[in-house]
């Protein structure tokens, strides 16, 4: 009898050990992204999509909904993912069978960023997967599930990134499908420190500006 398992229920040894899924030493953005200079006007949008969230945590705890609404959409509307050809998905279900057990990981992602081509030249691929926490839940606590959903495109791609965030704090993970897959965590970025900020939007344009299967 299969054994069915909820992603929101693993370890990240349980990961490690389901997926095969191998961690490597912390990664740099710029080994795989081209980070170009923000405009005067993405400048100014940042700093406001910053202040509504400052706003809104300095009166408590923002659920994961409202923090999907103040920092990821907002974010993702001025990094470009609303454009042709990327594709946004949310809730998502995934199911991965395990081998050698008799297991099956079910779950629901967050956000799924696509490129989707309307002329179809090449199979869409994954872009970003987004997982979302409540402002009080350390990023940490989301990447067991952040890793399970992303490596699901492994099956159809050679890599993915993904990001999991409280709001506050964004984790980056590359992902990638060699003969074991592994993943690299990226440094960990703030949006109430300048400098965070500016990356964390720059690392967002750059994934979405990717070519097919980077």
């Amino acid at each position: 009898m299969t054994l069915t398992v909820e992603a929101s229920s693993l370890s990240l040894n349980d990961v490690h050990r389901f997926l095969k899924l191998e961690k490597l030493s912390n990664g740099s953005f710029t080994d795989f992204l081209r980070l170009e200079p923000l405009s005067e006007f993405e400048h100014q949008d940042l700093l406001r999509i910053r202040g509504d969230f400052e706003r809104y945590s300095s009166a408590g705890k923002i659920s994961e909904g409202l923090v999907k609404f103040l920092t990821i959409a907002p974010l993702m509307r001025l990094a470009g993912f609303y454009d042709v050809p990327i594709r946004l998905t949310m809730e998502d279900s995934i199911a991965i069978a395990i081998e050698d057990e008799d297991r099956r990981i079910t779950g629901r992602m967050d956000i799924l960023a696509i490129n989707s081509p309307q002329i179809n030249i090449a199979p869409p691929f994954w872009v970003v997967v987004i997982e979302t926490k409540n402002s009080a839940v350390e990023v940490s606590e989301g990447l067991p599930q952040l890793l399970t959903y992303a490596f699901k495109s492994l099956e159809q791609q050679p890599s993915v990134w993904g990001l999991v965030t409280n709001g506050l704090r964004y984790q980056f993970v590359y992902l990638r499908h060699e003969e074991q897959p592994t993943y690299e965590l990226m440094s960990l970025l703030s949006l109430n420190e300048s400098p965070g900020a500016i990356e964390l939007l720059q690392v967002l344009k750059a994934i979405c500006k990717l070519p097919n299967f980077q």
